[in-house]
């Protein structure tokens, strides 16, 4: 999913890194009302986290692999505007240190890989959990669906610059189903680690996920003697 350097056209990279600047500076403003000194840490492991699985590839078919994207899981632990933050700064850090992105590509990778998968990806949770029970199942649930959304979002956005400056001479047919195909089932392993991670920190941690705030309780821990008093 990492643009490289010459594959879009100067004045469509330029345009995404406006959108891309413009993006992370409404994430700055917005990510205050999310941060604390609670929250904060964990916006940190969110992004170091998403980093590292992004380093690691899982196979989905034929001589193709892919990796975690992690926007949306990064909106669901962290919020929003922070999970922005988070992607920028990854994304960014790939680009400069393991030139995996172009520089001259790092407000496209920024616009599909972290603007685009965060809305999408948060925007389809919020809207499930109107409709699923208020239960850690259904948090879960709504994690796997919305993390499976945002990947072929995701790719529909890259087709999208790709058809207004892509400078290869792939048609833009053949490159919309293969981005679409192929990240469909990439979209499968995105949500298989998005879902079990949410579920990992809920049960431990659940005021600490940004998406579940107000829904669930931390779980208490009950003593016998407490038991007994409370009879």
């Amino acid at each position: 999913m990492h643009v490289p350097d010459g594959f879009i056209n100067a004045p469509v990279s330029v345009a995404a890194g406006v959108v891309a600047v413009g993006g992370v500076a409404v994430a700055l403003r917005g990510a205050r009302r999310e941060l604390d000194d609670r929250t904060a840490p964990l916006a940190g492991l969110t992004a170091a986290f998403v980093f590292a699985a992004q380093m690691l590839n899982f196979p989905v078919a034929s001589g193709t692999s892919g990796h975690l994207l992690g926007g949306t899981l990064a909106a669901i632990l962290v919020g929003p505007y922070t999970a922005v933050l988070c992607m920028a700064v990854v994304l960014g850090m790939q680009a400069l240190l393991f030139a995996d992105g172009g520089l001259s590509a790092l407000g496209v990778n920024i616009t599909i890989m972290g603007l685009v998968t965060v809305v999408v990806g948060y925007g389809t949770f919020r809207l499930l959990l109107r409709v699923l029970p208020a239960t850690r199942p259904a948090v879960t649930g709504a994690a796997f669906g919305s993390a499976l959304v945002s990947v072929p979002a995701s790719a529909a956005a890259f087709t999208l610059v790709y058809a207004l400056g892509g400078t290869t001479e792939v048609p833009l047919g053949t490159v919309a189903g293969a981005m679409v195909g192929v990240h469909v089932l990439i979209g499968i392993g995105e949500a298989l680690i998005t879902s079990l991670t949410v579920s990992s920190v809920l049960a431990v941690r659940p005021d600490l996920v940004y998406g579940a705030r107000g829904l669930l309780r931390r779980p208490e821990l009950r003593t016998r003697a407490a038991s007994g008093a409370g009879a």
